[in-house]
C-alpha cells in the first residue's frame, strides 16, 4: 500500500469503527434518554455535549491521561493487552468515539421522541414486548435519525484533528489519518500533497452532507 494511501485506509477504518460502536451503544443509551425521567438525565445529556464546546486539545489531553498506562482505562488496557492505548490505533477508537458521540446521540435521541407515542401504545396493547417494539415499530419510524447519526458520526471523525493528535501522535501505518497527514504535509511545505488530501475530505463531506440531505427529504415527503 503507497504511502499517500495509508493515511485514507486508516481514517476510513477509523471511521467505519467509531460509527460502529457509536450506533451500538447510541440506540440502548439515546432510548434511555428518550423515554425516562431522571434528574441525572440532564447532566448526561450535558456531558455527552461536552465535545461540541470544549477544544479538542482539552478533550484530548485529559484522554491522554486517561488512557496512558498509569491512567485508569490505559492501566485496565495494558493488564489485559500487554500494550497501551496512547500511540495506538485502538486508542484513536476509543477517542474518537468519546469525541463523536454527540452526533450520535442528538440525533437517535430526538428520533426517539418523534416516534408518535400511540403507535408505541398500539404495539404494546398487540402484546409486542418492548425489544419487538423498539425493532419493528420504533426503529423503522426514525430511520431519517439513524442516517443521520451515521453520516455525521462517520464524517465527523473523518475530520477529527486534535484529539487524534494528542491520544495517537502521527506514527505511520497507525494513528496518522488524512487530517493529520495534511498538518505533517503544511509542516513541510508540500502544498501539493497537502492539497490533495484536503481536496478528498472537502469532496467527501460536501457528498455525505448532500446525499443525507436528499435522502432526508424524500422520506420526509413520502
Amino acid at each position: 500500500m503507497s504511502e499517500f494511501i495509508v493515511p485514507l485506509w486508516l481514517t476510513l477504518k477509523l471511521s467505519f469503527w467509531t460509527t460502529l460502536i457509536l450506533l451500538i451503544i447510541g440506540i440502548p443509551l439515546s432510548y434511555y434518554l428518550a423515554y425516562t425521567k431522571h434528574r441525572i438525565n440532564a447532566l448526561l445529556e450535558a456531558v455527552i455535549s461536552l465535545p461540541l464546546v470544549l477544544p479538542p486539545t482539552v478533550l484530548g489531553f485529559y484522554l491522554l491521561l486517561l488512557f496512558n498506562k498509569k491512567g485508569f482505562l490505559g492501566y485496565l488496557w495494558y493488564k489485559l493487552f500487554g500494550k497501551q492505548l496512547v500511540f495506538h490505533f485502538e486508542g484513536i477508537v476509543l477517542a474518537s468515539v468519546i469525541y463523536s458521540m454527540p452526533m450520535m446521540i442528538h440525533p437517535l435521541t430526538a428520533g426517539f421522541r418523534s416516534v408518535p407515542k400511540n403507535l408505541i401504545e398500539a404495539s404494546w396493547t398487540l402484546g409486542k414486548s418492548k425489544l419487538e417494539t423498539l425493532l419493528r415499530v420504533i426503529l423503522p419510524n426514525m430511520k431519517a435519525s439513524i442516517l443521520t447519526g451515521l453520516v455525521l458520526s462517520f464524517a465527523h471523525t473523518v475530520g477529527e484533528f486534535g484529539v487524534v493528535l494528542m491520544v495517537g501522535g502521527s506514527i505511520e501505518g497507525e494513528t496518522k489519518v488524512v487530517s493529520i497527514a495534511i498538518y505533517d504535509a503544511v509542516e513541510k511545505i508540500d502544498y501539493s500533497t497537502a492539497h490533495m488530501y484536503a481536496f478528498i475530505l472537502l469532496s467527501f463531506s460536501l457528498f455525505a452532507l448532500l446525499s443525507l440531505y436528499i435522502l432526508n427529504r424524500r422520506w420526509s415527503i413520502s
